[in-house]
This record gives C-alpha cells, structure tokens and sequence, in this order.
C-alpha cells in the first residue's frame, strides 16, 4: 500500500519560470531538440555547465554543488518532452511528475548499455527508499497530493558496477520546476578499486515547464579519485547512465500522463 503524504503550502518561492523553450535556451538548442537531437557533454578538469537552461532557480543549485564538489568530470545531457496537451497548465502535471520522481522503487532492473561490454547492462539490482543511512529499513515510494518544497529522501541502491550503496536525493520544487539531487553516502568502488570518494557524487535531474514540452536537464558530477584512466571510466559509465535516466524519465512520465488522461 502506498504511503500518502499530504504537503503544507510551504514558504512564498521567489522565483519565476519562462513559459517558452526559448527563454530557456538559446534558439540552437531548441531547435535542435525540436529536431530530436539529445545533446550529451562531457568534460574534464574544472568544468563549467555548458547546456544548463536559463532557469534561475537551477542555475543556483547548480553553481552551488560546483562551488561545494569543486568536480573533475562533468556530464550533461537535454531532452525534450511533449506535453499531451499543448499549452497545458503547469499545475496539471507537477503532482504526477513529482510523484513519478519519488518513485525510487521503479529504477530497480532499469537496464543502460554498458560501453566497456559493448552490451545492455542492469543499471539497479536493487532500488528502494529506506528510513535512514543506519536503520536501512525499506520503505514504500511516497506520494504526495502536493509537492512541498523541499524533501529529504534516503535510499539504498545495488548498482552491479558500483555495488550496494546509501544515497541521499534531495527535492525541489519551484514555480515551473521539479528537481532532485542525487549524492553518495558510501564510496564507490570498481570490485576493490576506489572510484568515488563518499559524498563526492551529485546527480541532477530538472524538469521544467517549456510551453507546449517539459524540458528535461540532468547532470553528473564527481571529484573521483587520482588513479590512472578513472575519470576517463567513470565519465564514461555516467554518460550511458544518464540516457538510461533520462529513458526511465521518460516511461515514468508517460504512465503518470496515461493515469491523469483515462
């Protein structure tokens, strides 16, 4: 049975939110996406956010975990969603989309094609939220009838390269904007070779209110650790990783807008 949480209505939020693709993004971009181009950008040493929309309450988030990791690989990628109805309210999905992004339980058996097997690949074993990085105990994907604006959520996650670890995701919500970020509690290892100190990950997916479409943004951010070739793997492995998030994004929202339209 799922756990129903009922939201307050929470602090004023200051932020507004562009009704356009364009306001967005630069018309390149949007076009491009119109066009069905899925961008993915990845860099090394110092790097700074090269597809981040013009969304200013992102952009904070974003420049604070930079400013907080100070990572040496980034990776970003956009996607383009299109509403079922056009120019539908904003206020007529946010529950659905939060809700689907709560759903840790649904990226167990998520499957990513794994660059160094040239293979499709499980990404999760295992996915569920749980009551606390000690305690371990699972719980049901919340719900919310309203979604607050912020929201503290732990989970513990097989992941067959990383293994079984602790996560914090941590959510936002904000006129036009749902967002979560993803950090390690527990380092991550290749088999017995460090990869990822604890805390030293941060995941980000956006999604955000663009007229006739929802604009999805997601980023990876590590400070992995000083061994021969290891940015190189791991910026590889969170590229294939990303679509395979922006794919269950996808599917998530798809039976969230079935469910609304029926």
């Amino acid at each position: 049975m799922l756990l129903v949480l009922f939201s307050m209505f929470g602090p004023a939020r200051p932020y507004t939110f562009s009704s356009s693709l364009e306001d967005l993004l630069t018309p390149a971009q949007a076009n491009n996406l119109r066009a069905g181009e899925r961008p993915l950008f990845t860099q090394f040493n110092n790097p700074e956010p090269k597809l981040l929309p013009r969304h200013s309450f992102l952009r904070n988030l974003v420049e604070k975990t930079i400013r907080d990791l100070e990572p040496n690989i980034m990776i970003e990628t956009l996607y383009l969603y299109k509403k079922p109805a056009a120019q539908s309210a904003w206020s007529s999905y946010e529950a659905a989309l939060y809700n689907s992004m709560l759903a840790l339980s649904t990226l167990e058996g998520l499957q990513y094609f794994s660059s160094s097997r040239n293979v499709m690949r499980t990404f999760y074993e295992y996915s569920s939220v749980i009551d606390g990085p000690s305690s371990r105990n699972p719980l049901p994907d919340p719900v919310y009838l309203r979604p607050p604006a912020e929201l503290v959520l732990y989970a513990q996650q097989k992941d067959l390269t990383f293994g079984d670890n602790i996560y914090q995701y941590d959510y936002y919500s904000a006129p036009g904007a749902l967002i979560f970020i993803q950090q390690n509690l527990s380092p991550l290892s290749y088999g017995i070779i460090p990869a990822v100190g604890r805390n030293r990950l941060r995941s980000q997916v956006a999604v955000l209110d663009a007229g006739d479409y929802f604009l999805i943004y997601a980023n990876s951010m590590a400070k992995t650790v000083s061994l021969p070739g290891m940015r190189e793997r791991v910026g590889n492995s969170f590229a294939n990783r990303a679509e395979a998030i922006l794919n269950w994004f996808q599917g998530q929202a798809d039976k969230a807008f079935r469910n609304i339209l029926q």
